[in-house]
């Protein structure tokens, strides 16, 4: 079975529509044949322009950034909503049943929405039904535990935050952070050379 997989993925890397499932196979957020079948064809999240699961939801994707191998909702259960502006940064995961809220219901009056805006650095790790409310900025390579609600900024990063709400439950060591490098970068869907260029014709941000 092993071989037999091998063998398809090589023929996809000759094809220049489907070389993402070879050259992403080895990646955090691999594009698989079935996750795109379930987006493209059978149309769950069809728009979105980076893999997603069929069970998240991903609201106004084109005020979503999303870098390299960086792919919110491709856990199962993930709301990411780009009522707001939403940047998520390179080689950025994010675990299942997780929320990144960039727009909220006004205390007054529900039937209006408050803007804002959510930036996760690079090399960040958003643990399993965390949640980012609007207006946060997390700085590269931090760790949100499992569970959290994270109402205020980390703009330094290196750290480790937990609990509701969020705070500094370790530092990291700097020295010790590896900025890693995938030999294949994509942005999604798309090659990182050709990303900026999608960007300005499709996207708010």
């Amino acid at each position: 079975m092993k071989q037999i997989k091998r063998i398809v993925y090589k023929i996809l890397a000759l094809i220049p529509f489907t070389k993402f499932f070879y050259e992403t196979r080895q990646t955090q957020t691999p594009i698989t044949i079935r996750i795109w079948f379930t987006q493209k064809i059978l149309g769950f999240n069809r728009s979105v322009y980076w893999p997603v699961h069929f069970t998240s939801i991903v609201g106004f994707y084109r005020n979503i950034y999303a870098g390299i191998d960086t792919s919110p909702g491709y856990s199962p259960g993930c709301y990411i909503q780009g009522g707001g502006k939403v940047y998520i940064g390179d080689y950025t995961q994010i675990a299942p049943n997780v929320g990144i809220i960039s727009a909220n219901h006004d205390l007054y009056d529900s039937r209006e929405h408050v803007i804002g805006e959510v930036r996760i650095g690079k090399y960040c790790w958003i643990g399993m039904n965390a949640v980012i409310l609007p207006n946060v900025s997390l700085g590269d390579f931090t760790i949100v535990a499992a569970g959290a609600i994270v109402t205020k900024s980390f703009p330094e990063g290196y750290c480790v935050i937990g609990g509701n709400p969020a705070k500094i439950i370790k530092s990291l060591d700097k020295e010790k952070c590896v900025p890693f490098h995938n030999e294949y970068e994509y942005n999604g869907y798309i090659k990182n050379g050709n990303f900026e260029k999608f960007r300005h014709r499709n996207l708010n941000i």
